[in-house]
């Protein structure tokens, strides 16, 4: 402690004094300087190959929270608790009076905060603890920080030294500025919260603090993070949006960017995958859930790309050019990858070569292995027999991506994804949506406020209906007023006038499996076109006007894409009838969700498009609101 205290002064830096006191007065403390230290530490050494994660909680005894594993390429940790293995949406508290929409400390558990801050610090200085350093964003853009947990959840610490860069102590820039600080306590999640996830948000004046009652990197090391980028945005007047971003090369070397947005489930990490091919060599677009019919097509060479970003963007105005794009840089140091759709050996080539045999360890969660194992990253864990965990992850140091981006990148072409379920006449849904849909700017921007979060997640704990993940789809991390980021968001759009939109499903297109194939057929056609634009008979209003435009024909490398996969209500078992259900239930969902943005802060064009909305505009009135 003495020596990282005359480091700190050496350097300029200024601990907060109350992370000073844990840190004097705390049965002991080491301070980690790299992920691999931490990987060591997260089994209680090399020489040890499983691990209990437990804690003597107050009245309850003994409860373990996780087994973690050391395997052949990195650590394994599984949650005894199945409900820790996915992320509770609900998850967020705000502790301090500055401006914010979400439920305060006090009036969501009927006490103050303050005493619980003081119990946590006081159950911090009984602990032997771990420290380290870190840097949330890239490149100087974002905020420094210091995380302290309990030793022996080191396994946690790992995955947060590798989603946000770790920064050994002799590398810290002279006046490094702490501006965040998390706290680890998992058992006030028995004591005090019900079992439930809970990250508590304390947005001091000079430091962010953020306590994480519970050891699932989501709801914390993730997007505990990403609430102190997002709410740095909101004092600065920037967006970190909620994205992955990917540069595509063309056979014909023409290069498009995407930058495709969405909530939980839309399908963002998908978008860095490659298109798996059939044993014969064809491309399954889907198979029709009422006949079993399978419909394939061939396509000869796919595109190449690069991944960019695959979660979190910087949208800082530092990288921002006049060149009527928006510029991107990735908010992560690594990737938070769900492995759900990966159910056999070659379900993803690309990614179990790279998990299998890593130059550096991962972390796996949700994983089904024992000590001295390999993770394979289609062996998911069973939250019950038979049941297989829908929310296998592992976490990938993007350094060791082939490919990867190190630069901002400008955006040619803004997706949207929407995890959408079956549709038929019998049972209508929101599942109307074609294989893409463009869209104007401005219709653009009210999916970006409904952020659909869609049907049967399997990121988080939900009611599998569908709920909306608030505007941005970064809503449930954000501390502050959410009309103050609608306003932001629409600006961004108003100032990027040489961007395109889409929108695209997952899962269902109609009555028809297919899958994340919608959104990566259409990276591959519109990498395809470049710049050009599609023909004036390719594409009409859509059906439902919240659509935008519906496409009227599509081929790819000289392979047709049946008309049903493009207007669903060409589907004999949907029909016009069908559709029109599902419209009525998609608009439902629209004005339930608009109304939220009934504010005077919001500007004077939202309000303008928001009424346009729940007045049934027309694709054309959306047009003509933010013609550019």
């Amino acid at each position: 402690m003495e020596n990282l205290v005359v480091t700190c002064v050496q350097k300029g830096i200024n601990l907060p004094v109350e992370l000073e006191d844990i840190l004097k007065n705390c049965k002991s403390m080491t301070l980690f300087n790299s992920t691999d230290e931490l990987a060591v530490a997260a089994t209680g050494g090399v020489a040890n190959h499983e691990f209990v994660v437990s804690y003597e909680t107050e009245g309850m005894g003994v409860i373990s929270e996780a087994v973690v594993h050391r395997v052949r390429n990195g650590i394994s940790a599984n949650y005894t608790d199945p409900y820790m293995r996915r992320r509770d949406p609900d998850t967020m508290a705000i502790a301090d009076d500055q401006p914010s929409d979400k439920e305060r400390f006090a009036d969501k558990y009927n006490y103050a905060f303050d005493d619980l801050r003081s119990s946590t610090f006081d159950w911090l200085k009984k602990q032997d603890l771990a420290m380290f350093f870190f840097f949330a964003g890239r490149d100087g853009i974002g905020a420094g920080g210091v995380a302290v947990a309990p030793a022996n959840a080191a396994f946690f610490a790992m995955g947060l030294s590798m989603l946000q860069q770790i920064i050994p102590i002799d590398e810290l820039p002279d006046g490094f500025e702490v501006k965040s600080v998390i706290y680890v306590a998992p058992p006030f999640r028995h004591t005090h919260f019900n079992g439930k996830q809970v990250v508590v948000h304390n947005r001091l004046e000079q430091v962010h603090e953020m306590f994480s009652y519970n050891l699932y990197p989501g709801p914390s090391a993730k997007k505990g993070l990403y609430g102190v980028l997002l709410s740095q945005g909101e004092k600065e007047n920037w967006v970190t949006t909620h994205c992955s971003t990917v540069q595509v090369v063309s056979p014909y070397d023409n290069i498009t960017t995407f930058m495709h947005e969405g909530a939980s489930g839309g399908g963002k990490s998908e978008m860095l995958q490659h298109i798996v091919r059939e044993q014969n060599g064809q491309i399954l677009i889907g198979e029709n859930t009422k006949t079993g019919e399978r419909r394939l097509i061939n396509i000869p060479l796919f595109c190449t790309f690069n991944p960019v970003t695959d979660d979190m963007a910087l949208c800082h105005p530092s990288i921002q050019k006049k060149n009527g794009r928006l510029r991107v840089l990735d908010a992560e140091n690594a990737w938070f990858i769900r492995v759900d759709s990966i159910n056999q050996y070659g379900d993803d080539p690309f990614l179990e070569k790279i998990t299998l045999n890593p130059p550096k360890p991962l972390l796996f969660l949700n994983i089904n292995t024992t000590p001295g194992s390999t993770a394979l990253v289609w062996d998911h864990i069973e939250d019950t027999p038979g049941k297989k965990c829908p929310n296998p992850r592992v976490i990938l140091p993007r350094d060791i991506v082939p490919g990867v981006m190190n630069k901002p990148v400008s955006v040619d072409v803004r997706s949207f994804g929407v995890r959408t379920p079956p549709c038929s006449a019998e049972a209508p849904s929101y599942g109307i949506l074609g294989l893409f849909h463009l869209l104007p700017p401005a219709l653009a921007w009210l999916w970006r406020l409904v952020s659909p979060r869609g049907h049967a997640n399997p990121s988080i704990v939900s009611s599998g209906g569908m709920e909306s993940e608030g505007v941005g789809s970064y809503w449930p991390f954000a501390t502050g007023q959410m009309v103050h980021h609608a306003n932001m968001l629409l600006d961004q759009i108003a100032n990027t006038p040489r961007v395109r939109y889409t929108l695209t499903p997952n899962q269902y297109v109609g009555v028809w499996k297919v899958g994340f194939k919608p959104q990566l057929l259409m990276r591959e056609y519109l990498t395809r076109r470049g710049d050009a634009q599609l023909r004036p008979d390719q594409y009409q209003p859509a059906r439902s006007s919240l659509l935008g435009y519906e496409l009227n024909y599509l081929t790819i490398e000289g392979a047709k894409i049946p008309s049903r996969f493009l207007q669903v209500y060409r589907q004999p078992e949907v029909g016009e009838e069908g559709y029109d259900a599902g419209h009525r239930i998609l608009m439902e969902f629209f004005r339930n969700e608009l109304k939220k943005y009934d504010n005077p802060a919001l500007s004077p064009l939202g309000k303008r498009i928001i009424d346009a909305c729940l007045n049934d505009a027309s694709v054309e009135d959306y047009v003509s609101l933010l013609d550019r």
